[in-house]
């Protein structure tokens, strides 16, 4: 209801939304109308009379209309000058008043246009100008008249436009209210989305392997008669149920706080990594830092954490280097395990079986978590050994707009 009601008051004079202007419109209405009587009882020629009657009925009309019809008050205050003008000559003193009074609000009210205000102020310095030479009166009565006349008409513009640059500074804060409206909607919508994405990550890995880890136990037990083998695998489920609900409640931790700067996050995954696994850690990053999308900051915070989580489970004790890196466009965020202690001695294993075997594992979201995290992101992951030995993460993010979908 306050929205539809806007627009409709964006054209009416300001003044009259105070109680002070009405008394003020009442008062005035008074000291023209007293010195008006006063002209007609001394019995002008008819046609004046006519005149400063109709001027005066424009005026009451201005004042009873404006509030709830703007273009006929401002017609009728249009035709209040015009007529006073007119008979400028005759009446003087009363007649001048009037045009200049009405000229001057018709030049502060934001509704009537620029031309519309310039032909009326024309139009009755010019009637004003031809009245009192007609009537053979002294120049000093013009001299006098169109310099007040263009003084209210120059404090009439000089209000308008106050009021006008008031009406769109309002409009502008309501523009900008809706627009921060409207964005803290959307930033409530992602945030609803990464939680979603949280809690499915979490919870479809888990269930999904417990299902299936069941699923194996009860064929051992129904078709093999193996209890030794589908024992293993019921043991595996309590494991993954222990995990999943572990990291459950980590993830809800983690919702709950403010998503903190990258910097900040993998200063705090690698102090936890190295209290816990008795590991070195250590965090390097280049290039000049910046603000990034929370979906971004969170998707290369998994890809480190999962990344810890692979080198604490394949290669234990191992030194462990993250580094993150700024470019102009991009982000990358790189984690190096050295490997495993024996890894020296053992044959090398090819490529993918090393990362079927990274892949592969019981907790955590996986290469294949890690990857669907950074598409929603627009980023890709490698990973795979190095010619030192160790592992390699590597995840790569667009920092434009746009980069979040």
């Amino acid at each position: 209801m306050t929205t539809d009601a806007r627009p409709a008051r964006t054209s009416r004079f300001m003044d009259h939304y105070s109680r002070s202007w009405w008394i003020a419109e009442l008062l005035s209405t008074v000291l023209l109308a007293w010195p008006l009587f006063a002209v007609l009882r001394q019995g002008p020629p008819p046609w004046i009379s006519t005149a400063l009657v109709t001027s005066l009925l424009c005026w009451v009309t201005f004042v009873g209309a404006e509030r709830y019809s703007p273009r006929l008050a401002t017609t009728a205050l249009a035709v209040c000058s015009v007529l006073a003008s007119a008979t400028a000559g005759t009446v003087q003193g009363v007649a001048i008043i009037i045009a200049a009074v009405s000229l001057g609000i018709l030049a502060s009210h934001p509704t009537p246009g620029p031309r519309i205000i310039t032909g009326v102020c024309a139009l009755d310095m010019t009637l004003v100008s031809a009245s009192v030479l007609i009537s053979e009166m002294s120049p000093a009565v013009l001299l006098s008249a169109i310099p007040v006349m263009l003084v209210l008409v120059l404090l009439g513009l000089s209000r308008r436009q106050y009021q006008i640059h008031a009406q769109r500074t309002a409009q502008l804060l309501e523009e900008l209210r809706q627009a921060q409206h409207a964005q803290a909607r959307a930033a409530a919508l992602d945030e609803r989305a990464r939680i979603a994405r949280e809690m499915h990550d979490v919870l479809a890995h888990s269930l999904g392997g417990l299902g299936v880890q069941l699923e194996v136990a009860e064929a051992l037990l129904s078709e093999k008669e193996d209890p030794a083998t589908a024992l293993q695998h019921v043991r595996r489920s309590r494991r993954l149920a222990a995990d999943g609900l572990a990291e459950a409640r980590s993830a809800v931790a983690a919702l709950r706080r403010d998503v903190p700067s990258l910097p900040e996050a993998l200063d705090e995954l690698a102090d936890n990594h190295r209290r816990d696994q008795g590991a070195d850690v250590s965090v390097r990053t280049t290039g000049t830092g910046r603000s990034l999308p929370s979906a971004t900051t969170v998707a290369l915070l998994d890809t480190a954490r999962e990344a810890l989580t692979n080198a604490a489970k394949h290669a234990p004790g191992a030194a462990i280097a993250i580094t993150l890196e700024y470019d102009a466009s991009s982000i990358r965020l790189r984690v190096r395990d050295a490997g495993a202690p024996d890894s020296a001695d053992s044959p090398a294993a090819p490529d993918d079986d090393r990362a079927n075997g990274r892949a592969d594992r019981d907790d955590g979201f996986g290469l294949t978590g890690m990857r669907e995290r950074l598409a929603l992101v627009d980023g890709r992951l490698t990973a795979g050994p190095d010619d030192a030995g160790g592992w390699s993460v590597t995840a790569d993010a667009p920092v434009t707009e746009g980069s979040c979908r």
